[in-house]
């Protein structure tokens, strides 16, 4: 069976089990206590020497270590339904704008938070390696969290899916990027109408409760 190494209040490893729930696979849970440091113990660098979550180890033993990893292994051996398009067009199409929604949405956040925030001090960058916080950096973190929302209003005027007119990878990076900047205390405003009915919608499916 495919076993998750998870942290159910992380955004990293809630990609993952959306992307799993969507696939309709079961999987066995280990859970890692982030905020205990369970990430940077020995145990788990022995795991996963870059110290983070998630971790997917697959049926033959295979140790994939980031949501890029996970979801191309995923998609290849369980290819229906499709995340990460079926053409070559829908495929680059819902690459770009994942990636869009993960450098622009998700860093964004993570760099207000793990600049300003006082249990992130010296933890500025994820991994085992020490990095002193910026508070500049914090700063323009919030301003690119306001951007992101700004882009992804636009991106979403007529339209029901990030990307290809299709739900795919790049809806589920979208979402948990949305989510995660309460973290910083940000969310969607009033004029953000297209994001707020698209969120609105994926709220619908059962794996964004996950």
């Amino acid at each position: 069976m495919l076993t998750l190494y998870d942290c159910a209040t992380a955004p990293s490893p809630r990609r993952a089990r959306i992307f799993l729930a969507e696939k309709g696979l079961e999987h066995a849970t280990v859970p890692v206590d982030l905020k205990a440091g369970e990430q940077l113990g020995a145990a788990y660098l022995a795991l996963n020497p870059q110290g983070t979550v998630p971790a997917l180890r697959t049926d033959d033993g295979l140790l994939l270590t980031d949501n890029a990893a996970i979801a191309a292994w995923l998609e290849a051996a369980y290819p229906e339904p499709p995340l990460l398009g079926r053409t070559p067009a829908e495929k680059a199409e819902i690459a770009s704008w994942n990636w869009r929604m993960e450098f622009d949405g998700l860093l964004a956040v993570a760099e207000a938070l793990r600049n300003s925030a006082p249990a992130m001090a010296g933890r500025a960058l994820p991994g085992p390696l020490g990095h002193a916080q910026i508070p500049a950096l914090a700063e323009r973190g919030l301003a690119r969290v306001a951007q992101f929302f700004d882009l992804l209003d636009a991106r979403l005027d007529g339209r029901d899916f990030v990307a290809a007119n299709m739900f795919s990878v790049a809806d589920i990076t979208a979402v948990v990027a949305v989510d995660f900047a309460r973290i910083v205390r940000r969310q969607p405003e009033e004029r953000h109408a297209h994001l707020r009915r698209w969120r609105a919608r994926m709220a619908e499916r059962p794996s964004m409760a996950l």
